[in-house]
């Protein structure tokens, strides 16, 4: 692969997990030398309604939409890529897709989320361009995989094995891990992190993911937690101004908690954490795996994320709990529990892939022979 190759990486913005992994893969290409490296929101662009409204649909699925979310999802999973239904999903994006490929004339294209418009396009339009997709969960649904895409890069065997039963090839797919930024592939460590929080490192410490959560549970959650005596919280609200603001009234009296806002730095954060409780997306999951911290994950939503979870459970690597009463218990159990933390971080480990994004950059720029049917040539 030339060091003037142009690649396109196609991403939604279905919360911050696609668009960090694409980053992470623009990043690693930058440093092999491969700059002109573009990222799209294909779906924001070309049909920025449909994105509007299936965006606030997927956070639905959190509280009110969650039955209609999961039935869909298990309706369409095993869907296969030729017939009617799929092809009209392929299809949304073409038309802007088509703008992109002839404007930018990429010898790449790589899928950091599940939607098969350019394998549709090519199809469409007789071009032929390496096509990659990077799965970012930890279960398989076939709106990842196509026959016609070059590799499907995947998390773990498991994954491989179920697309091979989908009828993939072998040599179409690589178990590398999920992209994640290179500070997650470091293992530094600093007591002066529970000085800059003004927080004990002697002290176990529970990190909680509060951005799909409500406040009334959250506020239980954390109640219940501090009324042990024997825990410090840290609660990341992400983007959530008004929910950052009302933690911080609620619990403006307690001194062994902290709340905070979006986090740039957080595999420092997670560093720091003994457990972390968090929903089930593939990408803070895979985060958790890689800082080591065993994730307690609270009330998975029917779909993707429910099914992620179930995962690294049946793995030893996860703890499922569907209630707050429950969720405090388990919490408590593993925090407590020298033997079971080890079995944790034992399962954990078998389960990390650590540098994935640069795995799948030095098979791409090794395998790739872009020069054989370039469309930028064609196109010239």
């Amino acid at each position: 692969m030339k060091k003037d190759s142009k690649v396109l990486i196609l991403y939604a913005r279905y919360g911050e997990g696609h668009i960090q992994v694409s980053k992470a893969l623009q990043t690693t290409f930058y440093e092999t030398g491969v700059k002109d490296v573009v990222l799209k929101d294909l779906f924001a662009e070309a049909h920025p309604l449909i994105d509007t409204v299936t965006r606030a649909f997927y956070k639905k699925s959190y509280t009110l939409g969650s039955v209609l979310y999961g039935w869909f999802y298990n309706y369409t999973k095993k869907m296969k890529h030729d017939t009617m239904l799929s092809r009209w999903f392929n299809s949304f994006g073409t038309k802007k897709l088509r703008e992109y490929i002839y404007q930018e004339k990429p010898d790449l294209v790589i899928n950091t989320f599940p939607m098969l418009a350019m394998p549709e396009l090519c199809r469409r339009d007789g071009i032929f361009i390496p096509v990659y997709t990077v799965v970012t969960d930890f279960t398989l649904h076939n709106r990842w995989i196509h026959p016609d895409i070059t590799r499907h890069y995947v998390p773990t065997l498991d994954i491989k094995n179920m697309m091979i039963e989908e009828g993939i090839e072998s040599h179409q797919i690589m178990v590398c891990g999920i992209p994640l930024r290179e500070q997650f592939n470091t293992s530094s460590y600093s007591f002066s992190l529970f000085e800059k929080y003004g927080l004990s490192a002697s002290k176990k410490t529970v990190l909680i993911m509060a951005d799909f959560h409500s406040r009334k549970k959250l506020k239980k959650i954390c109640s219940e937690l501090l009324s042990l005596n024997r825990y410090q919280l840290m609660i990341v609200c992400g983007r959530n101004q008004p929910l950052k603001e009302e933690l911080e009234k609620d619990f403006s009296e307690e001194a062994s908690i902290r709340i905070l806002g979006y986090v740039e730095d957080m595999h420092l954060v997670m560093k720091m954490a003994s457990c972390i409780v968090t929903k089930a997306g593939g990408i803070t999951l895979s985060e958790a795996l890689s800082m080591s911290v065993p994730p307690v994950i609270y009330s998975p939503v029917a779909g993707q994320e429910r099914e992620n979870a179930r995962y690294l459970a049946g793995k030893g690597a996860a703890i499922i709990s569907d209630q707050t009463e429950d969720l405090v218990y388990q919490v408590d159990n593993l925090l407590q529990s020298d033997e079971r933390l080890a079995e944790m971080h034992e399962a954990i480990q078998l389960l990390k892939k650590p540098n994935a994004a640069k795995t799948i950059i030095q098979d791409i720029l090794k395998n790739v022979e872009i020069n054989t049917v370039s469309l930028r040539s064609i196109l010239r």
